[in-house]
């Protein structure tokens, strides 16, 4: 017997979801993945490697909540805001009998974490405007446990009304949980549900040290939810999700220089972002650029096929977002240094009218 026969049937079928190092490229300008374009240096101060680190590192959540705005007792740390996905599933779903939602086009580990599990995945696609079909939802809500919501939605870039956003948590009370991920939110900061979380107790958030704070490589992320959400996380999370030096530079980070640091790089990218934006707009290949609250630009070009694989073997790697949900044509940039962003742009226009 195939050892690959003795996998659950789920798991051999599952496409992984498509990261942007899996998808690898051999380019010197990376804007697949949002990152940010630059590493920051930390020096580490815990020397304790000999110990186990703590589940929930005192520290590092009492920073958190203190940025955040929330109660040290309304955080969890967690292995990236992947493994916050994950949590979630696994705590509230059983699988083969509940289900999770999401509205395309948006993040994809949301369905890969389901599946890996044996959790239904459902679906209620956006409208036109990319924001939430509220009666869609609502129709596809039965045995759905959990619903997830990212805003700034990712690839889009756009926020998702809050008005909606209300609308779909009156909605859901007593009936499943509503997961916000505001990986992003750092690039507009008034958007945050954070306040929201005392309204409404099946309120959750998740969010990352990846996009500004500049970290992608630590893999630190964040959930804020209220204590009893809280509580259930922590009967199903790794006994030591954070390594000692992951949880000492993500400390550091926090800092109040840290954070102000992090706001400095925010106010680089949001120039940068509009330097892109400008440049995409007046070139004849682009159909559309649209809004973005992030740190990426989701574009329509005529030929997005070809500019992909141009730039892509001129070094410069891309996202090709054309195969979601009503993204046809579309490719998400991530807004790099001042210099990667003109070589993106002199690159587009060489390729006008071939």
């Amino acid at each position: 017997m195939k050892t690959e026969a003795l996998a659950r049937a789920s798991v051999r079928a599952l496409t992984p979801y498509q990261s942007a190092r899996r998808l690898g490229g051999k380019g010197d300008v990376w804007l697949n993945a949002n990152e940010y374009p630059c590493a920051v240096e930390f020096t580490l101060t815990q020397q304790t490697l000999n110990r186990y680190p703590e589940c929930q590192p005192t520290a590092l959540i009492e920073r958190y909540a203190a940025y955040a705005g929330v109660k040290p007792g309304q955080v969890v740390v967690s292995r990236g805001a992947d493994e916050g996905i994950e949590l979630f599933i696994r705590a509230f779903c059983e699988p083969g009998q509940d289900a999770v939602l999401y509205c395309p086009p948006t993040y994809g580990m949301y369905s890969v974490s389901a599946e890996t599990t044996g959790v239904e995945c459902r679906t209620a696609p956006t409208l036109s405007d990319w924001q939430l079909d509220l009666a869609a939802i609502e129709q596809r809500l039965d045995g759905v446990k959990v619903v997830f919501v990212c805003s700034p939605n990712n690839p889009t870039g756009q926020l998702i009304n809050p008005d909606a956003l209300r609308a779909l948590l009156e909605m859901t009370r007593d009936r499943a949980i509503v997961v916000i991920d505001e990986a992003y939110i750092e690039f507009c900061p008034q958007a945050t549900l954070a306040g929201w979380l005392n309204d409404y107790p099946h309120l959750a958030i998740l969010r990352t040290l990846s996009k500004a704070f500049a970290l992608a490589g630590l893999r630190c992320g964040f959930t804020l939810a209220n204590e009893e959400v809280i509580n259930l996380l922590l009967k199903v999370i790794a006994p030591y999700p954070l390594s000692t030096p992951v949880a000492d530079i993500a400390a550091q980070a926090l800092s109040p220089a840290g954070i102000e640091a992090m706001r400095a790089r925010v106010a680089e990218t949001i120039e940068n972002r509009r330097l892109l934006v400008d440049g995409l707009k007046a070139i004849n290949d682009v159909e559309q650029v649209f809004t973005s609250e992030t740190n990426y630009v989701l574009a329509r070009f005529v030929d997005s096929g070809r500019l992909f694989k141009s730039l892509w073997d001129r070094g410069i790697i891309l996202r090709d977002q054309s195969k979601q949900t009503s993204l046809s044509g579309c490719l998400r940039i991530t807004v790099g240094t001042r210099a990667e962003c003109l070589r993106v742009l002199d690159a587009l226009r060489d390729q006008e009218g071939q």
